[in-house]
């Protein structure tokens, strides 16, 4: 069985052994066919994701088919095409109990706390296992990511008719953009890249695009009626941009943090109450968002053109030492 290894920031290799098809009683055992690259597998291979540690086999963005089952697993059976929720939870803490399993306090995600998808075969507890039999094995992949900006967007309790920023137009930020527009908000995108705007635009269906710049604020007021949004969702997990959203926001607005980073966030606590801004974080996804992600892909509501470059798993880490990750989302195929 072939692993992907990341043994230390910026070193990464492939690695043989033995499969050892023993699975628990509550596990089951998949072959992994679709991986999508993260954000946070480029971190970590940067040196730069928090709650990490190595060696780690990377990738939580999965989807495959039953190899085997456990003995207390009776819902799935071999040859099911699955995708995976790869937050772990304990079930029993305050957060669990509130039905809060994304932030569990003893969290484990696949991939991040423990090893990942970056390999042929990957044992899984059965709760985190989806059955996706209607759906491509391909498109299984992007349920994950796409849940993380649902989540993000349920957050946000947007509402038809209100004026939304997504800023940042990245995987993440798609999903975000697309999910707003589905509820019947006006979604403006802003971002630094064109190449991702225009690609944005056209997945998500976007009302207005905004290259940022130094007049990102008169910008947005301009296609707005001279109003800036009730509602701006940071994708960029970059320090400067989350900071600025709080320049964004309109009076009463809400601010959510959909992408992470591991620095310190400032903001001018009178400027905050001057605006009385609700300020969130958005952390990982609940079964609730994957099952809305998967019946809007089933409704036809969401395009697979999300991925738009294909890797082989040999190439994986020539891909990372390269270090050009300008496609829009990466998908490697087993």
């Amino acid at each position: 069985m072939k692993s992907i290894i990341c043994e230390k920031p910026g070193n990464m290799v492939i690695k043989s052994e033995q499969l050892n098809k023993k699975v628990s009683d509550d596990h089951v055992l998949i072959k992994i066919k679709y991986i999508g690259v993260c954000g946070t597998d480029i971190h970590a291979y940067g040196g730069n994701q928090p709650f990490f540690e190595y060696p780690r086999i990377l990738g939580h963005e999965l989807s495959g088919e039953v190899e085997k089952t456990g003995k207390l697993v009776e819902d799935f059976q071999y040859g099911d095409k699955v995708t995976i929720i790869p937050y772990v939870s304990c079930g029993h803490c305050l957060s669990c109990l509130n039905d809060k399993t994304n932030c569990c306090e003893n969290i484990e995600v696949i991939g991040v706390h423990k090893d990942g998808g970056m390999t042929e075969y990957l044992s899984v507890p059965y709760s985190n296992v989806i059955k996706i039999n209607d759906l491509p094995l391909k498109m299984g992949a992007m349920i994950e990511p796409l849940s993380i900006g649902a989540h993000g967007v349920r957050r946000a309790s947007i509402q038809q008719d209100e004026t939304v920023l997504v800023v940042g137009a990245g995987p993440i930020g798609l999903g975000v953009a697309r999910f707003s527009k589905l509820l019947g908000a006006k979604v403006i995108v802003a971002d630094l890249s064109e190449e991702r705007l225009k690609f944005c635009q056209e997945w998500s269906e976007c009302d207005e695009i905004i290259k940022s710049n130094e007049n990102i604020i008169e910008d947005i007021k301009e296609i707005n009626d001279n109003k800036l949004p009730t509602v701006v969702l940071d994708a960029t997990g970059n320090k400067n941009s989350m900071e600025q959203a709080f320049n964004y926001v309109n009076h009463g607005g809400r601010i959510v943090y959909v992408g992470l980073v591991k620095d310190n966030i400032q903001f001018v606590d009178s400027d905050l109450h001057a605006k009385e801004i609700t300020l969130m974080a958005s952390r990982n996804a609940t079964l609730t968002d994957f099952d809305f992600v998967i019946n809007q892909i089933k409704e036809g509501k969401i395009q697979e053109s999300y991925f738009t470059k294909r890797l082989e798993f040999d190439k994986v880490p020539n891909f990372f030492e390269q270090g050009v990750f300008k496609t829009n989302k990466t998908v490697i195929e087993i």
